[in-house]
């Protein structure tokens, strides 16, 4: 596939680029839609053939197609993360943000305290509050552009109404890979302070040369009986429309209560969601998978070189996802002052920091899964929107 080939989103009800004006006042027709975490890359052509194949039969009736539906994951999985799963491990769910929902339903009760590394994903938080639990934020410590963990510190936060940790592995909206290291220092956190862990790895497939993703289930088997794991095709082939998301419970007794809430809620997954998972997770997925993460290597470098240019502004090594965090704290601008820069002369819609929890004030996050050329635009709109700085 060539991702350079632009695909029109405008006036397609696309949230990234028909949403950019409402939200952030940022003109579609001038803008560069930066924010929304999906791609403007089409799903791969494989994929696009089996949808029209569904669409020419014409029938949308009820399908049975969970086997061979939790067969592909299972595939990949072993493929893809070196990780063994059985496939009655598997749960559907419409996203993954309905999968972390769930799992608070499931799990804690109201008052209960959530644990978030934060900055980090901005709807674990909503949920959380929606659900009427207490977000705990545990704040990552940034040393010298890089985000790690102090569990001293956290450990000193706990109070014992903790009862679930959300951990985002790969980070978002840092990009971070957790080394093996790191992953043991959370589990052995959460088995501490007897946590249950949620492991949001949406963004596993996304891991740029010199990295590798860990599955938390290949970190520590003590950490199974706690441990809910969340996968999904959505970041990786850019379908998150279809709200189609993986939960793998390894342990029976969570799985069994997991499985009762899901049933009390007659919640039941969309079969053409499925249908496009089973044709993602193959060895065709895996070739555009591949191609297209090469792809986003040179858009990363592109815009990190070009941020390096703009006194005051940095860019986290991004070391997975199509996220990228700059902080603009070096500026000595307020947010309002720098976020203006490049909403209103710029004309780039981007996410704002403070929206990622404690840690996010004066960063903005952008979103370089998109054709190089608008990355080009982008960098050079940023050169010219700081150029007082040069």
């Amino acid at each position: 596939m060539n991702f350079d080939t632009p695909i029109e989103r405008r006036n397609t009800y696309s949230t990234k680029w028909d949403k950019m004006e409402s939200i952030y006042g940022v003109s579609a027709d001038e803008g560069v839609s930066m924010w929304v975490a999906d791609t403007d890359f089409q799903a791969p052509p494989h994929v696009l053939n089996r949808l029209q194949e569904i669409v020419t039969h014409g029938v949308f009736g009820y399908a049975s197609i969970e086997e061979d539906y939790r067969k592909a994951i299972q595939w990949w999985m072993a493929n893809r993360h070196g990780w063994d799963i059985d496939t009655s491990m598997i749960f559907t769910t419409t996203g993954l943000c309905n999968a972390v929902a769930l799992c608070l339903d499931t799990y804690t009760q109201p008052g209960d305290g959530v644990v978030l590394f934060t900055p980090v994903y901005h709807a674990f938080a909503r949920v959380t509050r929606a659900a009427g639990r207490d977000v705990v934020e545990c704040p990552l410590v940034n040393n010298d552009g890089r985000y790690e963990m102090d569990f001293d510190a956290y450990d000193a936060q706990m109070t014992g109404s903790e009862k679930m940790v959300i951990l985002c592995s790969p980070h978002n909206p840092g990009g971070r890979v957790w080394t093996r290291a790191e992953l043991q220092g959370v589990a052995d956190f959460c088995k501490r302070h007897d946590l249950l862990l949620i492991s949001d790895e949406i963004h596993h497939d996304l891991v740029y040369p010199g990295h590798t993703h860990i599955p938390m289930p290949n970190v520590d088997p003590d950490i199974l009986p706690r441990l809910i794991m969340l996968t999904a095709p959505s970041k990786t082939f850019n379908v998150a429309g279809l709200h189609t998301g993986n939960v793998i419970i390894p342990d029976a007794d969570l799985r069994a209560r997991f499985s009762a809430r899901m049933t009390a809620l007659a919640l039941s997954p969309n079969s053409v969601g499925q249908f496009v998972a089973q044709a993602c997770y193959s060895p065709e997925g895996a070739d555009w998978v591949d191609a297209q993460v090469a792809y986003l290597d040179g858009n990363r470098q592109l815009l990190d070189a070009a941020i390096a240019e703009i006194p005051g502004l940095k860019s986290m090594h991004l070391e997975s996802t199509f996220l990228s965090w700059i902080d603009f704290a070096d500026t000595g601008m307020e947010q309002a002052e720098f976020t203006a820069r490049v909403e209103k002369q710029a004309k780039i819609a981007v996410n704002h920091g403070t929206t990622f929890g404690t840690g996010g004030e004066t960063f903005l996050r952008f979103n370089i899964g998109t054709q190089r050329a608008n990355i080009e635009t982008a960098c050079a709109r940023l050169r010219d929107a700081f150029a007082d700085l040069q």
